[in-house]
């Protein structure tokens, strides 16, 4: 047996390394991505004394008495702890001292998150001195505003309240609006109501990786609307230590960073691969949000492949207000489409049309794809082995996970691939060891179907 090297896992509850043996006859290629080297603190205080297109916070936070700053939650692997002291710093020389700074996290339609879950975010230095807020999109929201696209802006009552707002946040590829960051922030923290009309109200990017859309063309709109306007943004290495930053205003930065994004973290299609492995870190914290951020590389995988996902799935199953993965309630599927009616009315026609003329493909058993096409994941899942879902820890998680196979251990997994690809000599293995930061050789993802639970909920 060979160990492959540096494969890291839960995310935010660990971060540990994990070390994976395999067969002497796995020809196995890793596909990391090149990244600079880790920021060191000096780079970091340069950044942000240096913004693009902005006087330094210093500066702009002169003679102000609220500042709010805004941050994801840990569904995003953002390492906010390693700016924050050098932020409350610039407050500092402001003349405004950490008790007096709000720190906003953004949970979207996450729900609640744990109680120490600040701590883990912004460092427990930070989380001690400065005042706490927990987005709730279903509670003390208030209308600010309405979007040349016509949506509501509901919004957390402390961002009108402020009078200057940061945010820090990341920037990953995004299935909906091709990558995060940059003003997409801004959507968790709003309302229910406005949220919704966001995800229903347009087109997903199809894990394009194309931020020019109409999706975020009205977070852009948002953002401008709520105050938004400065912007700490980084990025991180497969070890979840940031290795690029980026402050100022993210309307002169965001593209630039996306493009290095798509660089830095590119990484080949398993074409020709007999084992394809995705590594859900760092977004594996449970199972609704690794889910939609790790499995594109098994989406591509070819149809003969043995497909296998880790993700430690920390907090279990985990939420999203509106795209469960595992439904708890009879209830959620009709309150999805209702929201979708509310949203798109124009479009129910159409949906249903789709769904009635996926049924009798499929009853009629002529579901095959046009020579030269690949075939679509739902085409997949009939024709090939699962998806199995390698958990290296204890963790309480459904028995029946749609699409998947939960596997005990690794050597089970080594086992099952052995008896698929019995008799074979040479397996070519390809591990994506961050996949939820990789940016697959790919213009579209037009063959993995967004009726698939793999994919929905992407946020």
């Amino acid at each position: 047996m060979s160990a492959l090297e540096e494969l890291r896992t839960a995310a935010w509850y660990g971060d540990r390394t994990l070390d994976l043996s395999f067969p002497p006859e796995w020809n196995v290629s890793t596909l990391n991505p090149e990244t600079p080297p880790p920021l060191s603190d000096s780079q970091i205080v340069r950044a942000l004394a240096h913004p693009v297109e902005q006087p330094p916070l210093r500066i702009l936070a002169a003679e102000k008495v609220r500042p709010l700053i805004i941050v994801d939650d840990l569904t995003r692997p953002t390492p906010c702890a390693r700016v924050m002291p050098f932020l409350l710093e610039e407050f500092l020389q402001a003349g405004i001292g950490a008790s007096d700074v709000s720190v906003l996290m953004a949970t979207g339609t996450h729900g609640a998150p744990r109680a120490d879950a600040m701590a883990k975010k912004i460092g427990p230095e930070a989380a001690a001195q400065c005042r706490l807020i927990v987005h709730d999109d279903t509670r003390d929201v208030v209308k600010v505003g309405r979007t040349s696209f016509g949506t509501s802006v509901y919004v957390n009552r402390e961002v009108p309240a402020s009078d200057l707002i940061v945010g820090i946040g990341g920037i990953y590829p995004q299935h909906s609006t091709g990558f995060g960051g940059g003003s997409k922030l801004a959507l968790g923290v709003l309302g229910r109501r406005s949220i919704t009309r966001l995800h229903f109200g347009h087109s997903s990017s199809k894990g394009s990786y194309d931020v020019d859309n109409d999706f975020r063309r009205e977070l852009d709109e948002i953002a401008r609307i709520i105050g938004l306007r400065s912007l700490v943004s980084l990025h991180v290495d497969a070890g979840r230590r940031p290795v690029r930053i980026a402050s100022g205003d993210w309307e002169r930065y965001y593209r630039g960073e996306v493009a290095f994004a798509k660089q830095a973290y590119n990484a080949p299609l398993p074409d020709g691969a007999d084992v394809v492995i995705s590594n859900a870190y760092p977004i594996d914290v449970s199972l609704t949000f690794m889910r939609s951020k790790g499995v594109i590389p098994l989406v591509h995988a070819p149809l003969h492949a043995s497909k296998i996902l880790i993700s430690a799935c920390s907090e279990g199953v985990g939420h999203h207000g509106l795209f469960p993965f595992i439904s708890t309630s009879k209830f959620d599927r009709p309150r999805r489409l209702a929201r979708y009616a509310l949203a798109r009315p124009e479009r129910i026609p159409q949906m249903v049309a789709g769904r009635l003329k996926r049924k009798l493909v499929s009853y009629s058993g002529k579901g095959t794809q046009p020579a030269g096409q690949a075939a679509t994941f739902h085409e997949q899942r009939k024709s090939s082995s699962p998806i199995w879902l390698y958990v290296p820890e204890q963790v309480s998680l459904p028995e029946r996970i749609p699409g998947m196979q939960q596997v005990h251990s690794w050597r089970e997994i080594l086992d099952r691939v052995a008896e698929q690809h019995a008799g074979r000599g040479t397996l070519e293995v390809v591990v994506y060891p961050c996949s939820p930061l990789q940016v697959l050789d790919t213009h579209t993802m037009e063959n993995a179907s967004l009726s698939s639970p793999e994919l929905q909920g992407a946020d």
